[in-house]
């Protein structure tokens, strides 16, 4: 019998199965596609909010400890995998703050570092740019290759291309999942399906409100070294890779499920990444793409047991964020299906009825 199957291969999915299989639990994960190649594979890695003082604190404290935890997970999946994340604390240089005063109050009252740009960013800077020094980022795709293969390696069993299609209820527990290749039965059920996961709960009482919200991002091929950092104005990023890949984001789009790329994106970040950095011009624009976030009321992330179902959890919601917020997500979900006791204060990710 399998201690937990675990509905969604993305971050979240296999991050949660990752943890809960070095509790000691056998853990199998069904993934409707490939693993981690919806908006896990889509984001751009930057480990923070966008900006932080714009969030409720339910938002930030989950982004804060996920944050702290990125670097030995970085270096764990780096050896566990044999692939490297590529995180890197840069920072990010906000352009035109709103508010400039709020969020430099912000700054002061969660010990955020706000420092003075370096000499690298002087063509940047602007009377009210702030630099925070200590925002990191890591690779997307590679993230998720290096944990493909350390869950893999510890044991979790993985099922790509095998869709969860409806979830079998009987009293208060999930007695199984049905799949295109027949039932499954497990002791417990998580729900890690990302901007899916609102539909396959739909059906039942309690469900969460997740919802897919498009987001679109340009990839451009500069030199390497050309940008040093993140810049972050109101809305849209440039985010700098190592190899000299630098990604254009993002939109905020609420289409359904409607995965398509359009011209105005194109145009609308390409107009961003030019004003920010006209050289930008000469850069080779490489491709184009689309991820569907999982949307949730005021971006709070459902995180623990269903309300009236025993067996049956999720993980899912996270909004832009799932990168940034995995692993500290991922712990409070194994705390609690384990039983081990948490220090973080996790009543406003609780699955609530309604």
């Amino acid at each position: 019998m399998i201690s937990c199957l675990i509905l969604g291969g993305g971050i979240n999915g296999l991050l949660s199965a990752l943890m809960l299989r070095q509790a000691g639990q056998e853990v199998s994960v069904l993934e409707r596609n490939s693993t981690g190649r919806e908006s896990s594979w889509a984001g751009a890695g930057i480990l923070s909010l966008l900006p932080p003082w714009n969030y409720g604190p339910e938002v930030n404290a989950l982004a804060k400890l996920g944050r702290a935890l990125w670097p030995e997970l970085a270096e764990r999946l780096r050896l566990a995998g044999g692939v490297d994340p590529e995180y890197l604390r840069c920072g990010m240089l906000v352009l035109e703050p709103e508010h400039r005063e709020l969020a430099l109050n912000w700054c002061e009252q969660q010990g955020e570092t706000v420092a003075t740009p370096p000499a690298s960013l002087a063509r940047f800077r602007a009377p009210d740019s702030l630099w925070l020094p200590n925002v990191a980022q890591a690779r997307n795709p590679r993230i998720m290759q290096a944990l493909y293969v350390a869950a893999s390696r510890a044991g979790v069993r993985i099922h790509e291309h095998t869709p969860a299609t409806q979830l079998l209820i009987e009293g208060t527990r999930v007695i199984g999942v049905a799949t295109p290749g027949g039932v499954l039965a497990a002791d417990n059920v998580l729900v890690t399906a990302g901007a899916w996961s609102g539909g396959l709960l739909a059906p039942l009482e309690h469900a969460p409100d997740i919802a897919p919200v498009r987001g679109q991002i340009v990839l451009l091929k500069a030199e390497p070294g050309l940008l040093p950092c993140v810049i972050y104005r109101r809305g849209h990023y440039l985010v700098p890779r190592a190899d000299g890949l630098i990604l254009v984001g993002s939109t905020l789009e609420e289409v359904g499920f409607d995965r398509s790329t359009t011209a105005r994106a194109r145009t609308e970040l390409l107009d961003f990444a030019y004003g920010v950095m006209p050289e930008l011009r000469q850069a080779e624009i490489v491709t184009q793409w689309s991820g569907l976030r999982p949307g949730a009321p005021y971006n709070i992330p459902t995180i623990g047991r269903h309300p009236s179902l025993e067996n049956l959890y999720v993980n899912s919601g996270h909004f832009r964020y799932g990168v940034t917020m995995a692993p500290a997500a991922a712990e409070i979900l194994s705390h609690h299906m384990t039983g081990t006791a948490t220090t973080v204060d996790v009543t406003p990710y609780a699955w609530r009825a309604r």
